[in-house]
């Protein structure tokens, strides 16, 4: 039996692709948790063999979560259940040694096939959101550039972006612009919006 853990903040969701992958001889779902926050724990509680999680969560959001988990040398091999199909994300989670990456549209199957998968050591990626992040390309946006754009979709100003990076508000400015100019938007909100559409921040 391979013992899972299911990570997703909407209670209807997880039950019933909980109850959809105990359905199968070989799975077992061993653990279900409703925060990002709250996985670590549970993970040391349980011990599954895949962490199933979902990227939108309250408390830390699943890309983290499986950053985290897999820098602190978890033995669970992590599958990342979306909606979105942001480029970003794949990328992200790639980059982060996650296995799997499978759409909450997907059948029950094919979530099932990529537990199986991952846990045999394998890669597992829905090929409709593989297809988009290739097309997409990569992150245009250095660390600073993501930096300041997260600090800015907080509604935080130049002035308070500048105290607290310890930055001038010009060399601010400057990395707004350039932002700006490498994601087509003419103004910081708009660039905001594309590059948390795209994943990126």
């Amino acid at each position: 039996m391979i013992r899972i853990l299911l990570a997703d903040d909407e209670r209807l969701v997880r039950g019933a692709v909980a109850t959809l992958l105990r359905l199968e001889a070989d799975l077992d779902v061993v653990a279900e948790v409703g925060r990002g926050d709250g996985v670590a724990a549970a993970v040391a509680a349980h011990d599954p063999e895949v962490a199933v999680l979902d990227i939108d969560m309250p408390g830390r959001d699943g890309l983290t979560v499986a950053e985290e988990l897999l820098r602190g040398g978890a033995r669970c091999a992590v599958c990342m259940l979306t909606s979105f199909g942001r480029p970003g994300y794949l990328q992200r989670a790639m980059a982060a040694g996650v296995r799997g990456f499978v759409g909450k549209d997907a059948p029950a199957e094919q979530l099932a096939a990529a537990i199986r998968k991952v846990h045999a050591g394998g890669r597992y990626l829905d090929a409709e959101l593989a297809a988009g992040a290739m097309a997409a390309g990569g992150n245009p946006l250095t660390e600073r550039e993501r930096e300041i754009m997260r600090l800015v979709g907080t509604g935080a100003e130049t002035a308070e972006i500048a105290a607290r990076l310890h930055l001038s508000e010009g060399t601010v400015r400057n990395y707004l612009s350039s932002s700006m100019a490498k994601l087509g938007e003419s103004n910081r909100l708009a660039a905001v919006r594309t590059a948390t559409d795209m994943g990126w921040i």
